[in-house]
């Protein structure tokens, strides 16, 4: 199976490349078309200062229609696309999954104690090992 291949930074939602020890990961997320209009990419709306997407916002946005759906309805609906080389065994690979987060115990080596934190987990296709794509914490 190939990927589609990200060209712009405007078609997606989420964007992450990172190195995991001996092991990368390069994930992306593309924008889907508008369920009400099928004609433009739903995403975060624009302020209307700078014309840059507001980050924080709780919805998204159509920009010909204005059709609005709420951030955690519409990231359900979404697959994210994951190239990876798996830290356990080198093994590189591709694969696609449902774009949800779940709750996953991780030990934060700062603070010695085990923290829970949003986290996409897929499995190695060889070693069948968890590999987590851990959203970034503050």
């Amino acid at each position: 199976m190939t990927l589609k291949q990200l060209t712009s930074m405007n078609e997606c939602v989420y964007f992450t490349n990172r190195s995991t020890g001996k092991g990368k990961i390069k994930a992306w997320v593309f924008k889907e078309l508008c369920p009400n209009c099928k004609k433009s990419l739903i995403g975060k709306p624009l302020d209307e200062k700078t014309g840059k997407p507001k980050i924080r916002a709780k919805e998204y946005v159509c920009k010909e229609c204005n059709h609005t759906i709420p951030q955690q309805e519409y990231e359900d609906t979404l697959t994210i696309n994951i190239q990876y080389t798996c830290s356990h065994c080198s093994y590189s690979g591709e694969l696609q999954a449902p774009f949800k987060r779940k709750k996953v115990k991780i030990f934060d080596e700062e603070a010695q104690k085990e923290k829970t934190a949003d986290s996409i987990r897929f499995q190695c296709e060889k070693c069948s090992k968890d590999i987590d794509i851990t959203k970034k914490m503050k």
